[in-house]
């Protein structure tokens, strides 16, 4: 795959992850709703927790040495995201008709593309790949 097409999957699962940061670092009811039903009286540290890593991943997705974790983690916050969905929140929250699921697909999709894409890279597997 060519460096034009990975560099719009990672703007495009980067942006995913960004967007969402507003409203969890801000407390909007919907992500309360949503982090209430996966954490309980934690709501705030895991809300605010998964907000951390996103920003995180976003921005390891493009330091060059780094993209493999930024991948990583978003595979790893994805994942989380896509179980949580399956198992405690459903499909679809508060309406959305499953684009927050949706979503957390696709930029789990992307995450590992990305991390495909630079498995060379990998701290002591990569040259065996």
């Amino acid at each position: 795959m060519s460096k034009k097409v990975i560099f719009i999957i990672k703007l495009i699962a980067a942006i995913i992850m960004l967007q969402t940061l507003f409203y969890k670092f801000s407390g909007a009811t919907e992500s309360v709703e949503l982090f209430t039903k996966l954490a309980g009286k934690n709501e705030a540290v895991m809300r605010i927790g998964t907000g951390v890593l996103e920003l995180i991943a976003s921005i390891l997705l493009f330091i060059p040495k780094k993209i493999w974790l930024g991948a990583l983690l978003t595979i790893g916050l994805m994942g989380g995201a896509i179980l949580s969905h399956l198992t405690k929140i459903g499909i679809e929250h508060n309406n959305d008709g499953g684009l927050l699921f949706s979503a957390a697909i696709f930029t789990f999709l992307s995450g590992l593309i990305v991390l495909l894409s630079v498995r060379k890279n990998l701290p002591l597997i990569g040259e065996k790949l």
